[in-house]
């Protein structure tokens, strides 16, 4: 998978090679990410735009840590062949202020905490969900926990 990433508003820090290591993470747990067709663009930005976005495609008037914004439904995805044109998998959009606030209240680094919301933002353009079910919710909980575990981040789920 390609990632065209763009940062707007977040502090100094190398962005790009941390949403390439979690995206790199995400398709060793999620190997139909894993096509070179495949691209998702991923937005680095205030909540302002979040909160935008959020409104306008969600009906929800606040920000959010991460949004997803699929372009291929799970059964178009798996069915992809490896050859072939480009094809959008989706978007992200990671709302800086909701994120370090988020962190702070965990405990964790921005970095792993952003790693973190790319990995659960991937998965969810990869069809994964959470909110349907608590069997879906868990098997998607293992799938970010062994992503981020790659990367040497610790679970995020160990306080609850």
């Amino acid at each position: 998978m390609n990632l065209d990433i763009d940062i707007d508003g977040w502090p100094a820090g190398d962005w790009a090679d941390l949403s390439e290591r979690a995206a790199q993470a995400a398709e060793m747990v999620a190997p139909e990410l894993a096509n070179n067709r495949l691209t998702a663009s991923l937005l680095f930005t205030l909540d302002d735009d979040v909160h935008t976005l959020n409104r306008e495609w969600r009906s929800k008037d606040k920000p959010t840590n991460v949004l997803s914004f699929p372009m291929l439904t799970r059964e178009e995805l798996l069915a992809l062949s490896p050859d072939g044109g480009p094809e959008m998998l989706g978007d992200l959009a990671l709302a800086y202020e909701t994120c370090a606030r988020e962190a702070a209240e965990k405990s964790v680094a921005l970095e792993s905490h952003a790693a973190h919301l790319i990995v659960h933002g991937l998965l969810h353009l990869a069809g994964y969900d959470h909110v349907h079910s608590d069997d879906e919710a868990e098997a998607m909980e293992a799938l970010e926990i062994n992503a981020l575990a790659s990367m040497g981040i610790p679970d995020p789920y160990s306080d609850r």
